[in-house]
């Protein structure tokens, strides 16, 4: 399966709130819809069709299951997922989503520079 271009939605820096509703609305062609971009962070609705052909990616990134049950395999882990899980994947680390029938969506979250942020940094946020 070839992956086709994202979606993207026209949601500007300047809407800080935005529902699932919003973001499932308009026909979907591709599993992944942008939504939202500020900076390095870029919100995204990943709906995969079928198979998960995911590869690593550059950046750090976390997901929200908005919908769905299955398998997440993460480097040599494999995690059961529902609907509220929250995963994180580092920046260049294999992972996909398995087992998770018609109707898994996901809130995907990648921010961060190329590599991923240093998980040992003594640097604090908020």
């Amino acid at each position: 399966m070839v992956m086709t271009k994202a979606k993207h939605l026209d949601v500007t820096q300047a809407r800080r709130a935005l529902s699932l509703k919003q973001a499932s609305s308009g026909e979907n062609t591709t599993p992944f819809s942008i939504l939202f971009t500020h900076g390095s962070l870029v919100v995204e609705v990943y709906q995969p069709m079928t198979t998960d052909h995911q590869k690593p990616h550059d950046r750090d990134e976390c997901y929200v299951i908005i919908e769905g049950h299955g398998n997440f395999e993460m480097g040599d882990e494999i995690i059961s997922f529902s609907p509220g899980d929250f995963l994180f994947v580092p920046a260049g680390l294999p992972h996909r989503f398995t087992d998770f029938g018609d109707t898994m969506s996901t809130w995907v979250m990648f921010y961060g520079p190329n590599g991923g942020e240093n998980a040992n940094s003594t640097e604090k946020t908020g």
